[in-house]
């Protein structure tokens, strides 16, 4: 057998070296009379106790967090938990009482009226739980109507309209109204008419919330083709797990209008900061967010390899593959590299989830 630990390691550990894109540093949203006044009194670091006695609610409290260029962020927590009002800050939708958000380096909370203006219109997207579309509008015009907004000549925003309309699958519906459509295909019109202006953020506040679990689950699988394809910057708010798993790349879990983990859905699920996340996610399936690099062997056998799998691939991907033919699955990394092996009967404890399985991998 050959020892791969060292390989292992540097597999579990990978560091994402893509640049940032977003910066939210110390950002707090006070709602209140003198809330502006009131924080600057404290120097942007007020107790619970100080915000209470000035009758105050701390709706955003000293948030940080960045977001890769092209990576799918997700922000997560219970209802009242703050997710929205944080991404409504973080667009300038509403003003943060405290803190910086930056967009490649530009200071959003320092940019002038007009700049912001233009910064919305052509370099973010912005999609609610609401489609909010217009109802007089046909679909086409729907998708063209933030273009002709821009400015746009009306042939250059609908051939960009007709463009969007067959990337999010709409085609024969150009000239159908609102009313004439199902759930799932208004929010396509809502996702389409955000890609429209090509923005190179993209923030969703609950987009399927809304919709029926099937229709749903296909938005879900549509969003992550669009992503394969577009490579947008995704700033995702959902108060759903199975949801964030499917889609995230990392994860922030707030609650009481604090940031309390960030990680990638296997490190909050394996990794839990505090108790609150611990509960959080007690309930998740460990199959669906441990990678195979977490549970493989770092050693190679001299038996024949049942299958070939990626590091990155997550064990319910093929867990009934592995059990099926019970032979050991050789993992490598992106490139090709040997990396090490799962066993069978590891995944099967797993499934069971039995304790001694997960102190041995964690």
């Amino acid at each position: 057998m050959n020892d791969l630990a060292p390989l292992r390691d540097e597999a579990l550990s990978a560091k994402d070296d893509r640049p940032v894109k977003l910066l939210c540093k110390d950002v707090w949203k006070v709602f209140g009379e003198g809330a502006a006044a009131f924080m600057a009194k404290h120097n942007g670091a007020p107790t619970e106790e100080e915000i209470a006695k000035a009758k105050l609610i701390g709706a955003v409290r000293h948030a940080s967090l960045e977001v890769k260029r092209g990576e799918n962020f997700i922000v997560m927590g219970l209802s009242g938990s703050g997710k929205s009002t944080l991404v409504r800050c973080l667009s300038r939708l509403i003003e943060p009482t405290w803190g910086s958000v930056e967009l490649d380096g530009i200071d959003l909370l320092k940019a002038s009226p007009q700049a912001l203006i233009e910064i919305r219109r052509h370099r973010m997207g912005m999609v609610f739980q609401h489609f909010a579309l217009l109802p007089h509008l046909t679909v086409l015009d729907n998708i063209a109507f933030p273009l002709s907004v821009q400015g746009v000549d009306r042939k250059t925003r609908e051939e960009r309209a007709r463009k969007v309309i067959d990337l999010v699958g709409l085609n024969g519906r150009e000239q159908f109204y609102p009313r004439e459509l199902s759930g799932g295909q208004q929010q396509r019109v809502g996702i389409a008419r955000s890609l429209a202006v090509e923005p190179e953020i993209w923030f969703l506040d609950e987009p399927f919330s809304a919709l029926d679990p099937l229709i749903r689950r296909e938005m879900q699988s549509e969003l992550l083709r669009l992503q394969s394809v577009l490579k947008k910057t995704i700033i995702f708010i959902t108060h759903d797990f199975d949801e964030a798993i499917r889609l995230a790349d990392r994860v922030a879990i707030m609650k009481d209008g604090q940031i309390i983990q960030i990680g990638t859905p296997e490190e909050l699920v394996l990794h839990p900061a505090t108790d609150y996340v611990a509960e959080f996610t007690r309930d998740v399936q460990r199959a669906k967010v441990m990678s195979a690099a977490r549970l493989m062997r770092p050693q190679l056998s001299s038996i024949e390899y049942g299958g070939t799998i990626k590091a990155t691939d997550k064990i319910a991907s093929f867990a009934a593959r592995i059990v099926g033919v019970r032979k050991n699955f050789l993992v490598t990394s992106a490139e090709g590299k040997p990396l090490g092996e799962v066993v069978p009967d590891d995944v099967i404890d797993l499934l069971a989830d039995r304790d001694q399985l997960r102190e041995v991998r964690a």
